[in-house]
């Protein structure tokens, strides 16, 4: 009697390769799409591929002389070196590649004068660790201490390794010769192959910085209009502000960055750049707008304490003229969002006329203070900090909308 057959699903091993299939296609087609943002507009993803398609040229170009021309018993070194000192910007590649070569060229030294004094055994290997490792701190190598380590030990490989005198001299040198190689080859393909010049890190950086204080005061505006400075909302502005003090670490960053990819940078040389080399307006405009967040900080403090220090509320006039200065302040801090250095020039004269604008709802806050009789002289309570640090805000934005048409008529 034959039994009836068995009808199976798909085997685990069907879904499960059907599975693997599809996440592949899926993996394919994020980084197709993540490939065409960096190709079709500038910004972090066209830097970060340009900089990762340079270091596997670079290093490649390192193995092939290393392995193929060189012949070298650890051809890996020279590759490392050219991943290792690729960077940004050609200053910052240049500094490593001379702290690099510095720090495996201590490393060796130290292999050698302790190896050929104490020979090739446990006790030599520890001293030279010690000594290494001690020698790594060293502050002058600056971002590079672990390489004299790493260079001293792969140099007591090597040691270890070699047959005779002569052999163990030629290796130690050979490492030597192996880190330089990497380090030229990847100092040539930065210098090459599209030299960064990263100029617009700083206009980004401050745009980024202006695009936090302008969301902040907007909020601000819009609560004071309305009364509504709760304590959850003056929680939300405070926030906000630590929001704004990180972006100010990062327009800095952005500022060095643009500032250390001009030294040995070819580019700088075309006319197409040459407006763009000096990042003084950048800098103390990211100057001004940090001791305006500071300010800001202060403020919201102060109008957190509103709340917790009043049993009265009879000041909205106060508060409406507030929320007026705080909102011409917005204005001034969406232009320098939407900065741009081709047009900056009527970007400067639109911040000088909003800037006229603020000085007047400034005067305005000042006067109602004055007609409502507020105890500005008493330190317990917030009326004096507002009054203050909105005097100090205008001072900060008043300078940046100067310091931006002075070096644009410049």
């Amino acid at each position: 009697m034959s039994a009836d057959p068995v009808v199976v699903g798909p085997l685990p091993y069907e879904n499960s390769e059907w599975e693997f299939g599809a996440r592949d296609v899926e993996w394919m087609r994020t980084c197709k799409a993540w490939l065409n943002r960096a190709w079709k507009a500038p910004g972090h993803k066209r830097n970060t591929a340009l900089l990762v398609g340079k270091s596997a040229l670079a290093a490649t170009l390192a193995w092939w002389i290393a392995y193929d021309v060189l012949h070298a018993a650890s051809p890996a070194f020279a590759p490392f070196s050219a991943v290792l000192i690729m960077n940004a910007t050609i200053y910052e590649s240049v500094w490593r590649a001379l702290r690099y070569t510095a720090a495996v060229i201590v490393g060796v030294a130290v292999q050698a004068a302790v190896g050929f004094v104490a020979g090739p055994d446990l006790i030599a290997f520890a001293l030279v660790a010690v000594i290494a490792v001690c020698v790594g701190r060293w502050s002058e190598l600056g971002g590079q201490p672990s390489q004299v380590a790493t260079a001293a030990f792969f140099a007591f490989s090597t040691y270890v390794t070699a047959a005779g005198t002569e052999q163990r001299v030629s290796g130690l040198g050979q490492i030597v010769v192996l880190v330089l190689v990497g380090c030229g080859l990847g100092l040539l393909v930065n210098l090459c192959v599209a030299p960064p010049l990263r100029y617009r890190g700083a206009e980004h950086g401050l745009q980024a910085l202006a695009a936090e204080v302008e969301a902040l005061l907007d909020d601000m505006a819009d609560g004071l209009c309305t009364g509504d400075i709760a304590a959850d909302r003056a929680r939300q502005w405070r926030t906000a502000g630590e929001s704004a003090q990180r972006a100010v670490a990062q327009a800095r960053a952005g500022l060095r960055t643009a500032e250390d990819s001009l030294p040995f940078n070819p580019r700088r040389l075309l006319p197409a750049h040459r407006g763009h080399l000096t990042f003084d307006r950048y800098r103390q405009s990211v100057d001004a707008l940090e001791r305006a967040v500071y300010q800001l900080g202060s403020l919201t403090r102060s109008l957190e304490r509103w709340r917790e220090a009043e049993n009265t509320y009879s000041y909205a006039p106060t508060l409406r003229a507030y929320a007026n200065f705080a909102a011409s302040l917005r204005g001034i801090a969406h232009v320098i969002a939407a900065l741009e250095a081709d047009t900056l020039t009527e970007q400067a004269e639109e911040m000088c006329r909003l800037a006229t604008t603020a000085q007047v709802a400034l005067h305005t806050v000042l006067t109602v203070a004055h007609d409502d009789a507020l105890p500005l002289s008493d330190a317990s309570r917030p009326y004096g900090v507002l009054v203050v640090e909105a005097t100090r805000l205008m001072e900060e934005f008043q300078n940046t909308c100067d310091v931006l048409r002075t070096t644009t008529d410049a």
